[in-house]
């Protein structure tokens, strides 16, 4: 199993983080080690004083396929959920400045939870998702899918060029305005509309 995100997916976190707007999707990877489920807690590292959350709508693939064309996609997932991308906010500037490659600050363990997933029956509009997230009960972002620059279609046929996707991946698709620090004692509770899918303490 493989972890593949996107990054730079909503104008308005591209603008608060004074990043260029990409003209094709912007892909990273993480490995299996940082998935994080069941809301286990996560583990605040040494390595980093500035973590930020990103909290992303997570599909889950279902079969392989490479070269996938977008009208073809939505044959390639059926379940759809919420999570995390945790980001080393101040390693990854360090990278950013040397030009060099910020996996580190991206893929490291843990950097990834996840919470439940939903059938994409129960979804009317893939195009019209609300989902949120919560830190100690108060909203710190909020997104829909149709503020997204690549959709999931596009998300899929794009990545799909160069990875085989496999049953059992997952695409983060990229994450709203909000992005901030978390501290050790921080609850995050993680919604797509109204349903609580991610609930977990950072320790």
């Amino acid at each position: 199993m493989k972890v593949i995100a996107i990054g730079r997916n909503y104008a308005e976190h591209i603008a608060e983080l004074e990043n260029e707007r990409p003209a094709e999707p912007v892909v990273f990877l993480k490995p299996d080690t940082a998935v994080l489920k069941k809301n286990m807690p996560f583990y605040h590292p040494d390595f980093s004083s500035n973590i930020h959350h990103e909290v992303e709508l997570v599909l889950k693939i279902n079969k392989e396929g490479k070269y996938i064309k977008k009208e073809f996609a939505h044959r390639y997932f059926d379940e759809i959920g919420i999570g995390i991308d945790f980001t080393a906010r101040d390693l990854q500037q360090k990278c950013k400045e040397k030009g060099l490659p910020w996996e580190i600050a991206k893929a490291f363990n843990g950097s990834a939870p996840i919470g439940e997933f939903l059938p994409i029956a129960d979804f009317k509009d893939l195009n019209n998702i609300n989902f949120h997230l919560a830190i100690n009960g108060e909203e710190k972002q909020k997104g829909n899918t149709n503020m997204m620059l690549f959709d999931f279609g596009a998300i899929i046929e794009y990545v799909s060029q160069f990875f085989t996707l496999k049953k059992g991946d997952l695409i983060f698709t990229g994450t709203p305005a909000g992005v901030s620090k978390i501290s050790i004692g921080d609850r995050l509770e993680a919604y797509i509309e109204d349903k609580k899918l991610l609930d977990f303490e950072i320790k």
